[in-house]
């Protein structure tokens, strides 16, 4: 063996004991559990995240984290048989604070469609925290604070957010154009009933 393979062994050694070393270290981080929000939950006290069983194709194996609970919940089923409005919003969006309570109004009348609420580009603590603020009780999931979260990726929700959508009971996915942003729950009534 020649002295300049024994250096570069020795380096190989050196290096792979580096990464050994830190390799647990990277682990952990990513890995480290997030902010506690048992409080933040506690004051929303959202309604329960939706669960079911059959699947609607276009949100097939996408998950999220029940803001309510922290569960997962697998959308494809949880919305699966049902008519459900999907609204999409962010803490960020002014039109979004505004629509929250409409929906909410229009979920506690009799015979509404189901509501579901998709945080997204923000900090779930800040969701909860708008929604408690709000007076808003739906049943929310959180798709992330970053840019693009599997939920908006299976919706291919436009950059403008509020954004809805209604699933309707034979499972399929239809986003809502106009209005695009609801101010009245009669709103919400009409358009349920036009896509259903």
């Amino acid at each position: 063996m020649t002295t300049a393979t024994r250096w570069a062994l020795a380096l190989g050694v050196l290096v792979l004991a580096a990464i050994v070393a830190v390799l647990p270290q990277v682990r952990s981080k990513d890995t480290a559990a997030g902010p506690d929000l048992t409080a933040a939950r506690a004051a929303a006290a959202l309604a329960p995240c939706p669960s079911g069983t059959g699947e609607v194709a276009q949100l097939a194996g996408v998950r999220a984290e029940c803001l309510g609970d922290g569960s997962t919940v697998e959308l494809g089923s949880a919305l699966a048989g049902q008519v459900t409005l999907v609204n999409v919003w962010a803490t960020w969006c002014e039109p979004c604070r505004t629509e929250l309570p409409v929906l909410q109004r229009y979920a506690d009348e009799p015979g509404a469609a189901r509501v579901l609420t998709v945080q997204v580009q923000s900090k779930p603590g800040d969701g909860l925290e708008l929604l408690t603020d709000l007076g808003v009780r739906l049943p929310a999931v959180f798709d992330g604070d970053g840019g693009s979260g599997p939920v908006r990726s299976a919706l291919k929700v436009p950059p403008a957010l509020p954004a809805s959508y209604l699933v309707t009971a034979d499972g399929q996915v239809r986003l809502i154009e106009s209005p695009r942003t609801f101010t009245d729950p009669e709103q919400v009534r009409e358009v349920v009933r036009r896509l259903s």
